[in-house]
């Protein structure tokens, strides 16, 4: 069977919506453009727009679930537009209107976390997981080994990766790792498995937790699902490209 592209998926605002791309342009060395442009600092966090941070520097899904349940979508002007199913839309610019996404998301923050105070914005750097410029990949045949193993149907969303394949057999990908791959036109090495939090036990649709993910997970022993990836070799990426080891 042939391994194909079928979701692309980046996060304009970390842990702050998602949104389906139909292809992308990757950089060698960068993360997935528009991908985690912008991370909401808490108000017990130093991160500021020098550089870096790690995830526990800011308002994420698996400290505040509510989080799960928004979706994305930039727009021509640059803006982004942020929907959830008990929020009105709201449309802001990350950089000049913070403080209207701080008060958007309030509703939806637990009381006993530490609260978010300010958005975040490295230049030329994405903030995601890794302290490294990453791209995550999926294999949708683990992503449908979870579901199987809990019974029920489960959305991709969860995993909040940004590039999925499928023809892979349940955790192939696995044997992936230190190796690269060409996806489309682009070539992305292998780093290292995601290891997943709390944040995927929550619902997309609603932002509520209703699945025990991790601990599915530790049926194969571990808690890991997906990959971190370099792009080593900028180029196109779409819906329905093959994907082959090299």
């Amino acid at each position: 069977m042939t391994i194909r592209v079928t979701g692309l998926w980046r996060h304009p605002i970390k842990s702050h919506g998602r949104e389906a791309l139909e292809q992308v342009t990757l950089s060698a060395g960068q993360t997935m453009p528009g991908d985690r442009v912008w991370a909401v600092a808490h108000e017990a966090s130093k991160a500021d727009d020098s550089a870096w941070s790690p995830c526990a520097s800011f308002s994420i899904g698996a400290k505040a679930p509510g989080l799960m349940g928004i979706d994305a979508r930039t727009n021509a002007d640059g803006t982004v537009t942020l929907s959830h199913p008990g929020l009105a839309d709201l449309t802001l610019n990350p950089d000049t209107e913070g403080d209207r996404l701080i008060d958007w998301t309030r509703a939806i923050m637990p009381p006993d976390r530490a609260a978010s105070a300010r958005i975040v914005r490295v230049p030329g750097r994405g903030m995601t997981d890794t302290d490294y410029p990453s791209v995550s990949l999926g294999n949708m045949a683990s992503h449908r080994a979870v579901a199987d193993k809990l019974g029920t149907d489960l959305s991709e969303k969860r995993w909040r990766l940004n590039l999925w394949i499928d023809g892979l057999d349940p955790w192939a990908e696995f044997d992936w790792i230190g190796r690269e791959v060409e996806i489309g036109t682009a070539v992305l090495t292998l780093r290292e498995p995601v290891r997943r939090c709390m944040a995927t036990t929550a619902n997309p649709a609603t932002g509520q937790r209703d699945a025990d993910t991790l601990g599915a997970l530790n049926n194969w022993g571990h808690q890991n699902l997906g990959l971190y990836a370099v792009v080593t070799r900028g180029g196109s990426v779409a819906i329905g490209d093959p994907a082959r080891l090299l």
